[in-house]
């Protein structure tokens, strides 16, 4: 395999960064959508406190979805230079798509599609690990779910245990709570989602020969990737927050901390499998499932459907980029 000069190296490091940037840039919302819809917190004041909990995210979790995305999506032997470039490029420009429109598409399934783009491009289908795909599909669909009958189940239970409070009462305990839900919830964002560039940066090293000792995250890639996402947080996808906040459905206090623990336990438990899946997937069943818990009227069922139609299409949509992209380095070469 031909090995890369340190400039060309580096640069694709860079950009694969950028877009663990602009994965924390448009998924801010996730993790602050409830608590600044509630007016827990101000807007600036929910992303320093997102971001700060999205980089310690490396020090709680280990890195198995790093080594899912690595070496578990497409076969590690025939990832090379061009091939990341087309994933990078693929996952990039239908996350700048679906940021600019205010869709909560996903960023991580968007990567996923980019990696399956540029393998298939290069070697075919024979190239996909199919086991590694197979569970993030599923995910696509067991995530939201999961984060919906949790988000109920807590709606529920916070209910019975509080039948004889105040409303006050409530709403002032629950937006202290919300404080730990939303934190819950921005360490599980960092720990899933930076895994994925760490991934992608470990099997670039890894293709180059510059990893010792077989495939593994380097500890300053795992603090860049970390770095890079908590800063795209700290400036936030103000667009996003809108449709997250807002437009799926009106939450109290109570609702915001159930919709968080519930998408937190979510993405803790695929986190600790390995799993790649999307945080915006999570918090969005789960906004759903805290409104349903009220009545189904109160969720804006068709702003939640266009959502539902984005998730399917991001992952051929950022696949076809990823191939093209792929296909137009091999012109330029």
């Amino acid at each position: 395999m031909e090995t890369l000069a340190f400039p060309l190296l580096a640069g694709l490091v860079a950009v694969a960064l950028l877009f663990d940037f602009l994965n924390g840039l448009h998924d801010a919302a996730n993790s602050i959508a409830t608590i600044v819809s509630t007016r827990v917190l101000r807007p600036q004041y929910a992303v320093l406190w997102a971001a700060f909990f999205n980089f310690i995210a490396f020090g709680i979790f280990g890195l198995h979805v790093a080594q899912t995305v690595g070496v578990g999506i497409v076969d590690a032997s025939v990832v090379d230079a061009r091939v990341i470039f087309g994933a990078l490029a693929g996952a990039i420009v239908w996350n700048l798509v679906t940021w600019w429109q205010g869709i909560p598409s996903s960023s991580s399934h968007a990567l996923v599609g980019g990696i399956v783009g540029a393998g298939t491009a290069k070697a075919g289908f024979g190239a996909i690990v199919w086991s590694g795909l197979g569970q993030t599909m599923a995910a696509i669909v067991l995530s939201p779910l999961l984060g919906l009958l949790l988000a109920l189940v807590l709606v529920l239970a916070v209910s019975w245990i509080f039948a004889r409070s105040t409303p006050f009462a409530v709403d002032r305990t629950f937006r202290t709570m919300q404080f730990l839900s939303a934190s819950l919830y921005s360490l599980g964002h960092g720990g899933n989602d930076a895994q994925k560039t760490m991934g992608i940066i470990a099997v670039l090293l890894y293709s180059q020969g510059l990893l010792s000792g077989g495939f593994h995250v380097p500890l300053w890639v795992v603090l860049s990737c970390q770095s890079a996402m908590a800063l795209g947080t700290l400036l936030g996808g103000w667009r996003i927050v809108h449709t997250m906040g807002s437009k799926i459905t009106r939450l109290t206090p109570v609702q915001g901390f159930c919709a968080e623990t519930g998408g937190a336990i979510t993405l803790f438990l695929a986190t600790a499998l390995g799993i790649p899946v999307s945080t915006t997937h999570t918090i969005t069943g789960a906004i759903v499932g805290v409104g349903a818990a009220r009545r189904t009227s109160a969720v804006r069922w068709g702003v939640a459907g266009n959502i539902v139609v984005a998730w399917v299409v991001t992952l051929p949509a950022a696949a076809i980029i990823a191939a093209l992209a792929y296909e137009a380095v091999g012109l330029l070469g």
